[in-house]
């Protein structure tokens, strides 16, 4: 498995694999920092380029995920690793509970420990979900969303592309959330939130509109 990224989110990645006991190599890519060399904790390679990136898929298969925040960033990597013959791979923890009827989870997820997912959830590829966060039921989740820790989804949510979840933001039933959107850290949202804007407090108000 490789892990795209090196520090912060990458190595949450690295302890669901871990956690679940995940016996395959693993390493990890930064091309980006040049304080990382050598191997992340004195055991995983890191790859700096391309070609390194090539030669891990052809030893050991072309897994891979993406350890680092931010929906657009997640779909820039998302494209460059597909380019490069990756095979975009979910990591759910074992400490994780997912409902078993009518949930789907699409490729390239990661869901850390303490999320609770409930029944006929849908939640889109790419999407990023923090620990103690709760989907419940009937809640859709579109591609590439980071949802950050403890977050609350109630009844019937639904989340448009790229969006971004702050910690301990609570949805209540039947919204709507625009694509693009940011919810800040701590919002109680109660209204329909429309695409390309940041909305913060309690009952959230429009605070932003971004490109």
């Amino acid at each position: 498995m490789l892990i795209v990224g090196a520090k912060g989110f990458a190595i949450e990645i690295l302890e669901i694999l871990y956690l679940n006991k995940y016996n395959k190599s693993i390493a990890f890519y930064d091309d980006i920092n040049s304080d990382i060399n050598g191997k992340l904790f004195g055991k995983y390679q890191i790859l700096k380029n391309e070609e390194d990136v090539k030669v891990f898929f052809q030893k050991n298969g072309p897994l891979y995920t993406i350890g680092i925040g931010l929906p657009g960033l997640r779909l820039k990597i998302y494209k460059k690793f597909q380019n490069l013959g990756g095979k975009f791979t979910s990591t759910i923890s074992k400490n994780s509970e997912i409902g078993h009827h009518d949930t789907k989870i699409d490729i390239g997820c990661n869901i850390l420990s303490g999320v609770k997912i409930s029944n006929s959830v849908s939640i889109g590829k790419g999407c990023l979900i923090y620990y103690n966060s709760i989907i419940t039921h009937n809640c859709e989740i579109g591609n590439f969303i980071d949802i950050s820790p403890s977050v609350n989804l109630l009844g019937r949510v639904q989340i448009s592309d790229y969006a971004h979840i702050g910690s301990n933001v609570t949805i209540l039933p039947d919204i709507k959330i625009g694509k693009n959107s940011i919810i800040g850290a701590g919002a109680v949202v109660t209204k329909d939130v429309p695409d390309n804007v940041m909305v913060a407090g309690i009952p959230s108000k429009i605070i932003k509109s971004l490109k």
